[in-house]
């Protein structure tokens, strides 16, 4: 890391709303004059303290936007960063990047600084100018997405309930339930779903004509290039998409039909896969967002008093205003909150913040032990001076996440006195961590379609859709659609990361590999050999590519079907050994 002083370039009361006030500082970048190797250093500094402060900037302004979707104000304030000032940061960003490029060419500042060069130079042979309003208008979209789904809720059992809220009934022993509920949802979700798949066609568009423009046949080059997939390719997804394909689905076939016995169902159907199959009562981990996080804080004090001292850092779960205060925690689902769950980090104050809809069910555990690793992560390397270097690629960034789900398992009992429920939980989470691998599949295969064939039309996109659940889904032969099958060609749209993260979810897939690999780590080698890989590799950020990254880990990075294969097999080995 840089010897020289923390960068005070930028006040830190800057007002970024309004380019105007930003200006000034990239201007004097641009103009400076860089003579020596210290020079240079100096200058990086100063940027990344500039890129921290617009980064966040931008982040308080999603952060409130989502967390209140139903404020005009808060809307308005995220559209008017994105409508006005972000358009002007673009370019302006790109004379920075030739210039970057251009000094690294002129000082070596060794290896240290290999990831950062590979991804500026990039980053300029990617950017062109006409694409900046196209990325403007994309964001609205995705705004306008979140707007939709977060105003979306149903009358049920004589209350308003938020779609998150609902969840729950899908785990109700009693199958009228679960269907009355299923079915609520799923047509009011329908009642939008014509204006989901417009903003759905206008971005396609857009992003086929931005990798146009940027000299790519499709979106598929442009969005590996732009998400610095330098070290893998379409055939290693190809690979991976033939490893779930050849080794989890009869993994999955088989719990299916062991889901199908127990329940004594001539055929399951869509309600059917969430709820226990022994028709025991829902698992109830928490109530309310304060006591999950005391809950957590205690699993994580068990399983790493550092980790505990981190997690406790982040506040008490009672928080409901976003960000405000410099609160990092606002976790418990209500009306007018967007959908969904993630960490954003605050790269100038160096704060992370957890978003979540917790209701009350087992998954909201597994969500927040999830966000609690990217929180980790960002915490691990919050002295990296160099803000490029406090983020990893994502396939990284999930392995820190989805390792807290494993490797937190045996805590459980925090949330589950009763070691039936904690082991019915600890076996959830086995199979949801195989299971959870055709879905990525569907996903990823899905999005190599639809941008390769740019121009379907929305009967063909239903009909791709269908033909990959046959090939990864419970859906196919095993699962019953009958009278319901309007819905089906529209599950997609769910899955959030289609609109606003594009070609965003084949790296939940290499990473679940590698998470599994770091719990396997703690079964053969010890808990602590596990925890000090994580906090080595995770202390990293980004500052090298992604396959040291995983060696750093004690993993392979490889996601083809032999290692798909020794995983599933290996995660079969111990389910075996916990009750049904």
């Amino acid at each position: 890391m840089s010897t020289l002083a923390a960068s005070d370039f930028v006040p830190a009361d800057l007002d970024c709303s309004k380019w105007a006030n930003i200006e000034p500082y990239f201007a004097d970048l641009l103009a400076r004059s860089v003579s020596t190797p210290e020079e240079f250093e100096r200058w990086l500094l100063d940027r990344s303290e500039l890129d921290a402060t617009l980064g966040e900037a931008g982040a308080v302004r999603y952060i409130a936007m989502t967390c209140d979707t139903a404020s005009a104000e808060k809307k308005q304030a995220y559209l008017d960063f994105v409508e006005q000032v972000v358009p002007h940061i673009s370019p302006a960003s790109f004379e920075l990047n030739k210039k970057q490029a251009e000094l690294a060419k002129k000082f070596d500042l060794g290896e240290r600084y290999f990831v950062i060069n590979r991804d500026t130079i990039a980053a300029v042979e990617l950017f062109r100018e006409k694409n900046v309003p196209i990325q403007t208008e994309l964001t609205k979209l995705d705004s306008e997405y979140d707007t939709i789904c977060g105003a979306m809720t149903v009358e049920f059992e004589g209350e308003e309930k938020t779609l998150p809220q609902m969840g729950k009934y899908q785990e109700s022993a009693d199958r009228s339930v679960r269907e009355a509920a299923w079915k609520a949802v799923a047509e009011r979700r329908l009642k939008d779903a014509e204006a989901i798949s417009g903003i759905f066609d206008q971005m396609v568009a857009k992003r086929h004509e931005m990798a146009k423009n940027a000299g790519f046949d499709n979106f598929v080059g442009y969005a590996f290039k732009a998400k610095g997939r330098f070290d893998y390719t379409p055939e290693h997804c190809f690979a991976f998409h033939e490893g779930i394909e050849k080794h989890v689905m009869p993994f999955v076939a088989k719990l299916d039909a062991e889901r199908k016995k127990m329940l004594g169902v001539d055929k399951l159907r869509p309600w059917d896969l969430s709820v226990d199959p022994k028709g025991r009562s829902p698992l109830q981990p928490f109530n309310g967002g304060a006591d999950l996080v005391a809950k957590t804080r205690r699993v994580f004090d068990r399983l790493s008093p550092e980790l505990g001292r981190m997690f406790g850092s982040l506040g008490d779960g009672t928080n409901t205003n976003g960000a405000a205060n410099g609160a990092s925690l606002d976790l418990d689902s209500r009306k007018g909150k967007a959908p969904g769950g993630y960490q954003y980090m605050r790269d100038r104050s160096r704060k992370a913040f957890i978003f979540m809809n917790a209701a009350g069910l087992h998954r909201d555990v597994e969500t927040m032990v999830h966000e609690a690793g990217h929180a980790f992560h960002s915490m691990y390397c919050v002295e990296e001076p160099l803000v490029h270097y406090r983020s990893a690629p994502i396939e990284f960034c999930e392995v820190a996440s989805m390792s807290m789900e494993l490797l937190t398992m045996p805590m459980w009992d925090e949330y589950y006195p009763n070691k039936e429920d904690a082991d019915r939980a600890r076996r959830k989470q086995l199979e949801g961590s195989i299971g959870l691998l055709p879905w990525i599949a569907t996903i990823d295969a899905f999005q190599h379609w639809i941008y390769t064939n740019p121009t379907h039309s929305r009967e063909e996109r239903a009909a791709q859709w269908l033909a990959l659940e046959e090939r990864f889904g419970h859906q196919g032969h095993r699962v019953a659609w009958d009278g319901i099958e309007q819905h089906r060609p529209l599950i997609w749209q769910r899955q959030g990361h289609l609109f606003g993260s594009p070609f965003y979810y084949i790296e939940y897939g290499i990473a679940q590999l590698g998470a599994l690999g770091l719990w396997l780590m703690s079964l053969e080698q010890g808990v602590d050999e596990a925890l000090a890989a994580y906090k080595r590799s995770m202390s990293l950020g980004g500052s090298k590519p992604l396959p040291e990254l995983f060696k750093a880990a004690g993993l392979p990075f490889d996601f083809g079907p032999d290692t798909v294969g020794r995983l599933v097999e290996r995660v079969q080995a111990e389910l075996d050994k916990l009750p049904a």
